[in-house]
């Protein structure tokens, strides 16, 4: 099993442009999974804009009879990003967890920004987003053993602190779950290639572990080491 995996903090992701046609490898037929988004047609289109000119035709899964046949036949997943709850409820309500897992498994490469990333961990636990929509469970692709935070921000100083920080909300899961979390800055992201993670981009990323102080991590890191991780939820 060789999975291939670009997974985006989310922003702006034309850095990273270069390195999802690398990611591609010749594949010329994507689907992409848009529910994250209330304007599944706009989401689609803003990707098929710079993929054309590859040579890659991307269509929407909303579009097809069957969402989850339209996975099975696609040379490249997308997972635009938008609200996480909003795009897990749509995952289980059309079944395609499964068919999303079982491509991947067989080597589609797979790209998902933000919520996209998100849904790649075994849970959307670590999102930053309101439940808006109330899933049936938060349960989703589990292509990494562990958790990713998007769009991750720094503590401000102490002075200008107003309200919970990001970091303060991580250590607040580690003390319920016993999982690494990744937050990905803006900017970053990861590349898994099979046994091989990388983080790549300029954003960095800061890597969370119960019981430990957090570890900033700058583009170039090998993480390969996450993938024999097990995590352990409400432990």
């Amino acid at each position: 099993m060789t999975r291939r995996l670009l997974l985006h903090a989310g922003g702006d992701g034309r850095s990273a442009r270069l390195s999802v046609i690398d990611h591609l490898r010749g594949a010329r037929r994507a689907v992409m999974i848009p529910y994250a988004q209330s304007d599944h047609d706009y989401a689609t289109a803003r990707f098929q804009e710079w993929l054309a000119p590859q040579g890659v035709e991307i269509s929407g899964v909303h579009t097809a009879d069957d969402p989850a046949a339209a996975i099975g036949e696609a040379e490249a997943i997308f997972v635009t990003g938008g609200n996480s709850f909003r795009l897990v409820t749509a995952l289980h309500r059309l079944s395609l967890i499964d068919a999303v897992r079982s491509a991947v498994d067989r080597g589609i490469p797979y790209y998902g920004a933000s919520a996209g990333a998100n849904v790649a961990c075994p849970t959307i636990r670590t999102t930053n987003d309101m439940p808006i929509v109330q899933p049936p469970s938060f349960t989703a692709f589990n292509l990494v053993p562990f958790q990713i935070n998007p769009h991750y921000i720094d503590p401000p100083p102490p002075e200008a602190r107003i309200g919970e920080t990001r970091e303060e909300r991580l250590l607040q899961f580690l003390e319920e779950n016993d999982v690494v979390v990744v937050a990905l800055r803006e900017q970053g992201w990861l590349e898994v290639d099979g046994p091989h993670v990388g983080l790549r981009g300029t954003g960095g990323a800061v890597l969370f572990r119960r019981g430990a102080e957090p570890v900033q991590l700058s583009g170039g890191a090998d993480l390969s080491s996450l993938l024999l991780e097990t995590p352990r939820y409400d432990a």
